[in-house]
Protein backbone atom coordinates (compact mmCIF):
# COMPACT_ATOMS: atom_id res chain seq x y z
CA UNK A 1 0.00 0.00 0.00
CA UNK A 2 1.04 3.27 -0.77
CA UNK A 3 0.49 5.70 1.98
CA UNK A 4 -1.49 8.78 2.55
CA UNK A 5 1.53 11.17 2.39
CA UNK A 6 2.71 9.41 -1.12
CA UNK A 7 -0.98 9.24 -2.43
CA UNK A 8 -0.78 12.97 -1.91
CA UNK A 9 2.73 13.64 -3.19
CA UNK A 10 1.81 11.79 -6.77
CA UNK A 11 -1.49 13.58 -6.24
CA UNK A 12 -0.15 16.61 -6.28
CA UNK A 13 2.45 15.77 -9.31
CA UNK A 14 -0.21 14.56 -11.72
CA UNK A 15 -1.45 17.57 -13.32
CA UNK A 16 2.13 18.54 -14.12
CA UNK A 17 2.91 15.94 -15.57
CA UNK A 18 -0.19 16.15 -17.58
CA UNK A 19 1.33 19.86 -18.28
CA UNK A 20 4.02 18.17 -19.72
CA UNK A 21 2.55 15.93 -21.93
CA UNK A 22 0.22 19.17 -23.08
CA UNK A 23 3.13 21.07 -24.17
CA UNK A 24 5.11 17.66 -25.85
CA UNK A 25 1.43 17.22 -28.20
CA UNK A 26 0.98 20.65 -28.53
CA UNK A 27 4.06 20.94 -30.32
CA UNK A 28 3.88 17.67 -32.22
CA UNK A 29 0.44 18.76 -33.69
CA UNK A 30 1.36 22.04 -34.55
CA UNK A 31 1.37 24.08 -37.62
CA UNK A 32 4.68 25.43 -36.99
CA UNK A 33 6.86 22.21 -36.66
CA UNK A 34 9.26 21.60 -39.20
CA UNK A 35 12.08 19.09 -39.91
CA UNK A 36 14.35 21.76 -38.62
CA UNK A 37 12.26 22.42 -35.53
CA UNK A 38 12.49 18.21 -35.21
CA UNK A 39 16.59 18.38 -35.45
CA UNK A 40 16.52 20.95 -33.33
CA UNK A 41 14.68 19.70 -30.10
CA UNK A 42 16.46 16.54 -30.63
CA UNK A 43 20.07 18.21 -30.75
CA UNK A 44 18.49 19.49 -26.94
CA UNK A 45 17.56 16.28 -25.61
CA UNK A 46 20.84 14.71 -26.89
CA UNK A 47 22.55 17.71 -24.70
CA UNK A 48 20.53 16.78 -21.91
CA UNK A 49 21.32 12.81 -21.86
CA UNK A 50 25.00 13.67 -22.61
CA UNK A 51 26.37 16.94 -20.98
CA UNK A 52 23.52 17.02 -18.60
CA UNK A 53 23.83 14.66 -16.31
CA UNK A 54 26.15 15.93 -13.83
CA UNK A 55 24.42 17.89 -11.01
CA UNK A 56 27.73 18.84 -9.69
CA UNK A 57 29.65 19.96 -12.93
CA UNK A 58 27.67 20.12 -16.28
CA UNK A 59 31.01 20.09 -18.23
CA UNK A 60 32.05 16.27 -17.00
CA UNK A 61 28.87 15.02 -19.19
CA UNK A 62 27.96 11.41 -18.94
CA UNK A 63 30.92 9.67 -18.55
CA UNK A 64 33.48 11.27 -16.66
CA UNK A 65 31.81 11.52 -13.32
CA UNK A 66 30.79 8.16 -13.18
CA UNK A 67 34.14 6.91 -14.32
CA UNK A 68 36.11 8.69 -11.56
CA UNK A 69 33.61 7.26 -8.71
CA UNK A 70 33.99 3.76 -10.39
CA UNK A 71 37.93 4.49 -10.28
CA UNK A 72 37.55 5.38 -6.73
CA UNK A 73 35.81 2.58 -5.58
CA UNK A 74 37.52 -0.21 -7.29
CA UNK A 75 39.85 -0.83 -4.64
CA UNK A 76 37.22 -0.85 -1.87
CA UNK A 77 34.78 -2.91 -3.48
CA UNK A 78 32.71 -5.18 -0.45
CA UNK A 79 35.23 -3.48 1.67
CA UNK A 80 33.61 -0.39 2.47
CA UNK A 81 31.61 0.10 -1.39
CA UNK A 82 28.90 -1.69 -1.54
CA UNK A 83 28.53 -4.10 -4.78
CA UNK A 84 25.02 -3.37 -5.44
CA UNK A 85 25.90 0.52 -5.83
CA UNK A 86 28.41 0.11 -7.81
CA UNK A 87 26.04 -2.38 -10.13
CA UNK A 88 23.65 0.89 -9.88
CA UNK A 89 26.46 3.23 -11.40
CA UNK A 90 27.34 0.98 -14.25
CA UNK A 91 23.49 0.05 -15.07
CA UNK A 92 22.90 4.16 -14.94
CA UNK A 93 25.82 5.04 -17.37
CA UNK A 94 24.76 2.23 -19.85
CA UNK A 95 21.26 3.47 -19.76
CA UNK A 96 22.00 7.00 -20.06
CA UNK A 97 24.62 6.11 -22.75
CA UNK A 98 21.82 4.43 -24.63
CA UNK A 99 19.25 7.32 -24.15
CA UNK A 100 22.10 9.65 -26.02
CA UNK A 101 22.10 6.62 -28.69
CA UNK A 102 18.73 6.58 -29.12
CA UNK A 103 17.85 10.20 -29.72
CA UNK A 104 21.07 10.61 -31.43
CA UNK A 105 20.10 8.14 -34.07
CA UNK A 106 16.38 10.07 -34.53
CA UNK A 107 18.57 13.33 -35.18
CA UNK A 108 20.68 11.84 -38.00
CA UNK A 109 17.70 9.81 -39.37
CA UNK A 110 15.97 13.50 -40.01
CA UNK A 111 19.69 15.11 -41.86
CA UNK A 112 19.95 16.29 -45.18
CA UNK A 113 22.95 15.51 -47.52
CA UNK A 114 26.04 17.71 -46.17
CA UNK A 115 24.48 18.41 -42.67
CA UNK A 116 26.40 17.33 -39.63
CA UNK A 117 25.72 14.22 -37.95
CA UNK A 118 25.18 14.01 -34.28
CA UNK A 119 28.28 14.03 -31.97
CA UNK A 120 28.31 14.84 -28.34
CA UNK A 121 31.61 17.64 -29.27
CA UNK A 122 29.22 19.32 -31.79
CA UNK A 123 25.93 19.61 -29.94
CA UNK A 124 28.06 21.16 -27.02
CA UNK A 125 29.13 23.80 -29.20
CA UNK A 126 25.79 24.21 -30.89
CA UNK A 127 23.97 24.88 -28.23
CA UNK A 128 26.01 26.75 -25.64
CA UNK A 129 23.99 29.94 -26.73
CA UNK A 130 20.71 28.01 -27.58
CA UNK A 131 18.13 30.59 -26.23
CA UNK A 132 16.15 26.82 -25.66
CA UNK A 133 18.15 26.18 -23.24
CA UNK A 134 17.85 28.73 -20.90
CA UNK A 135 14.89 27.43 -18.62
CA UNK A 136 16.77 23.97 -18.64
CA UNK A 137 19.64 25.34 -17.03
CA UNK A 138 17.39 27.45 -14.84
CA UNK A 139 15.67 24.45 -13.86
CA UNK A 140 18.96 22.51 -13.39
CA UNK A 141 20.51 25.34 -11.08
CA UNK A 142 17.41 24.97 -8.91
CA UNK A 143 17.94 20.98 -8.43
CA UNK A 144 21.42 22.05 -7.58
CA UNK A 145 20.60 24.59 -4.98
CA UNK A 146 17.55 22.08 -3.94
CA UNK A 147 19.99 19.22 -2.89
CA UNK A 148 22.83 21.46 -1.63
CA UNK A 149 20.61 23.24 0.66
CA UNK A 150 18.22 20.06 1.70
CA UNK A 151 20.35 17.24 1.37
CA UNK A 152 18.58 13.94 1.89
CA UNK A 153 15.23 15.69 1.04
CA UNK A 154 16.30 17.82 -1.81
CA UNK A 155 17.98 14.80 -3.49
CA UNK A 156 14.70 12.43 -3.03
CA UNK A 157 12.35 15.74 -4.72
CA UNK A 158 15.15 15.22 -7.69
CA UNK A 159 14.55 11.86 -8.33
CA UNK A 160 10.71 12.05 -7.60
CA UNK A 161 10.48 14.67 -10.52
CA UNK A 162 13.06 13.13 -12.90
CA UNK A 163 12.03 12.46 -15.98
CA UNK A 164 8.26 14.27 -15.32
CA UNK A 165 6.72 10.71 -15.38
CA UNK A 166 8.34 10.09 -18.45
CA UNK A 167 5.87 11.83 -20.82
CA UNK A 168 8.29 13.20 -23.41
CA UNK A 169 8.60 9.13 -24.27
CA UNK A 170 5.24 8.25 -24.03
CA UNK A 171 3.94 11.32 -26.09
CA UNK A 172 6.85 10.23 -28.85
CA UNK A 173 6.08 6.71 -28.97
CA UNK A 174 2.31 7.93 -29.68
CA UNK A 175 3.02 9.21 -32.93
CA UNK A 176 3.66 5.38 -34.54
CA UNK A 177 0.10 5.00 -34.30
CA UNK A 178 -0.72 7.59 -35.99
CA UNK A 179 2.34 9.78 -38.24
CA UNK A 180 1.46 12.79 -40.04
CA UNK A 181 1.22 12.15 -43.17
CA UNK A 182 3.62 15.19 -43.87
CA UNK A 183 5.73 13.75 -41.10
CA UNK A 184 5.95 10.20 -41.43
CA UNK A 185 9.48 9.48 -41.26
CA UNK A 186 10.03 11.72 -38.42
CA UNK A 187 7.20 10.62 -36.36
CA UNK A 188 8.37 6.92 -36.80
CA UNK A 189 11.99 7.98 -36.42
CA UNK A 190 11.15 10.05 -32.85
CA UNK A 191 8.46 7.01 -32.02
CA UNK A 192 11.08 4.23 -32.45
CA UNK A 193 13.64 6.76 -30.17
CA UNK A 194 10.85 6.62 -27.47
CA UNK A 195 10.21 3.38 -27.35
CA UNK A 196 14.07 2.48 -26.96
CA UNK A 197 14.11 4.76 -23.80
CA UNK A 198 10.64 4.32 -22.44
CA UNK A 199 10.83 1.03 -20.00
CA UNK A 200 14.15 2.41 -18.50
CA UNK A 201 12.90 5.59 -17.63
CA UNK A 202 9.42 4.24 -15.87
CA UNK A 203 11.98 2.04 -14.00
CA UNK A 204 13.98 4.59 -13.09
CA UNK A 205 11.59 6.77 -12.13
CA UNK A 206 9.91 4.43 -9.95
CA UNK A 207 13.09 4.05 -8.13
CA UNK A 208 12.49 7.55 -7.29
CA UNK A 209 8.41 7.32 -6.44
CA UNK A 210 7.89 4.19 -4.91
CA UNK A 211 11.34 4.03 -2.84
CA UNK A 212 9.82 7.47 -0.51
CA UNK A 213 7.10 5.25 1.87
CA UNK A 214 11.13 3.51 2.68
CA UNK A 215 12.41 5.58 3.65
CA UNK A 216 10.89 6.70 7.43
CA UNK A 217 10.05 10.51 6.57
CA UNK A 218 8.47 12.82 9.26
CA UNK A 219 5.40 15.10 8.64
CA UNK A 220 8.35 17.78 7.98
CA UNK A 221 10.34 15.61 5.70
CA UNK A 222 7.05 14.83 3.73
CA UNK A 223 5.94 18.87 3.69
CA UNK A 224 9.66 20.57 2.18
CA UNK A 225 9.63 16.90 -0.29
CA UNK A 226 6.11 18.23 -1.34
CA UNK A 227 7.28 21.81 -1.96
CA UNK A 228 10.30 21.04 -3.60
CA UNK A 229 8.70 18.74 -5.90
CA UNK A 230 5.76 21.39 -7.09
CA UNK A 231 8.83 23.80 -7.62
CA UNK A 232 10.54 21.56 -9.79
CA UNK A 233 7.58 20.47 -11.98
CA UNK A 234 6.83 23.99 -12.56
CA UNK A 235 10.33 24.91 -13.55
CA UNK A 236 9.46 21.35 -15.91
CA UNK A 237 6.68 22.30 -17.80
CA UNK A 238 8.75 26.03 -18.77
CA UNK A 239 11.88 24.08 -19.96
CA UNK A 240 9.91 21.41 -21.85
CA UNK A 241 7.85 24.49 -23.86
CA UNK A 242 11.14 26.19 -24.35
CA UNK A 243 12.94 22.84 -25.47
CA UNK A 244 10.06 22.72 -28.15
CA UNK A 245 10.28 26.02 -29.24
CA UNK A 246 7.48 27.86 -27.06
CA UNK A 247 4.12 25.82 -28.62
CA UNK A 248 2.21 27.12 -25.23
CA UNK A 249 1.29 30.73 -25.40
CA UNK A 250 1.82 32.23 -22.40
CA UNK A 251 -2.01 32.08 -20.90
CA UNK A 252 -2.11 28.39 -20.91
CA UNK A 253 1.27 28.28 -19.90
CA UNK A 254 0.61 30.06 -16.46
CA UNK A 255 -2.61 27.60 -15.82
CA UNK A 256 -0.13 24.89 -16.27
CA UNK A 257 2.16 25.89 -13.70
CA UNK A 258 -0.59 26.59 -11.57
CA UNK A 259 -1.89 23.05 -11.66
CA UNK A 260 -4.98 24.16 -13.80
CA UNK A 261 -4.89 20.57 -16.22
CA UNK A 262 -6.62 17.43 -15.59
CA UNK A 263 -4.34 15.09 -13.66
CA UNK A 264 -2.20 12.45 -15.50
CA UNK A 265 -3.46 9.15 -14.00
CA UNK A 266 -0.33 7.43 -11.98
CA UNK A 267 0.07 3.36 -13.04
CA UNK A 268 -0.41 1.94 -9.23
CA UNK A 269 -0.49 -1.71 -11.26
CA UNK A 270 2.74 -1.03 -13.28
CA UNK A 271 4.12 0.36 -9.85
CA UNK A 272 2.81 -2.58 -7.86
CA UNK A 273 0.87 0.04 -5.25
CA UNK A 274 -1.93 0.06 -4.11
CA UNK A 275 -3.72 3.85 -3.66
Amino acid sequence: MASANLNKLIDMAAPYWAAEAEVIATYFASPQRTRESDRAWLAVQCYKEFWGTSMDNINKGLFLGPVESLLAAFPKIDQGEDRHEILDVLEGLWAEFAHYVAFADAFDAMALPGEPKMSPSMVREHLKANPGRVEDDQLTAMRVEHKNKYGTIGMRALRFTEGGYCTLFSEGMKLKNKPRADFEKADIAIANSCSRVYDDEFGHMLKGVTGLDEDNLTDADWKLLFDLSKMQLQGRILMRNAQFGHPVGQARLDEMRAGKCKPLPFDYEKAKLAA
